[in-house]
């Protein structure tokens, strides 16, 4: 067989251009991809998680699972219900808000029917967060009610 030589200096520059252009490209698109929230130390579930056991990371994994916290201040005072480990993205599923209200404890019940407002003691049946409803025992009557947990740690009781 014969070969025939060409003068494939031109091509060799040309293609060398085109793989550093392509490369700068990935290499943009890699810092478009945005930051990532990743934990500084072990976090564990129940565990209240604090800004300063987080920071900022840039995302240059182009097959990275969506889902994840991009921000401190939407992970920073939420409790953990996995193990968080150092250097991995936290999902948001794997968070959640912290308990308003805890089983055993005494709260505020309150029903509310037009101009008139009556208000109870009562000890939440299990523990919950703002808006989830919850059952509750009034503390005089022994009665259980179902309510809502309100912001300042109450829970309005629905009428039946």
């Amino acid at each position: 067989m014969m070969f025939r030589r060409t003068h494939s200096k031109g091509r060799g520059a040309l293609a060398a251009c085109l793989l550093l252009a392509a490369g700068l490209v990935a290499g943009s698109a890699w810092a478009d991809m945005g930051v990532a929230v990743v934990p500084t130390q072990i976090i564990y579930p129940g565990q209240e998680i604090s800004p300063a056991a987080l920071k900022e990371v840039e995302v240059t994994n182009p097959n990275l699972a969506g889902g994840y916290a991009t921000r401190i201040d939407e992970v920073a005072g939420m409790i953990s219900q996995r193990t968080l480990l150092p250097g991995r993205t936290i999902q948001v599923s794997a968070l959640r808000q912290p308990f308003a209200v805890k089983r055993g404890t005494t709260v505020r019940l309150t029903f509310a029917v037009g101009s008139l407002v009556i208000s109870a003691s009562g000890t939440p049946l299990e523990n919950a967060s703002v808006g989830d409803v919850i059952r509750v025992r009034n503390l005089d009557s022994g009665v259980t009610v179902s309510g809502t947990v309100m912001g300042d740690g109450s829970v309005q009781v629905m009428a039946k």
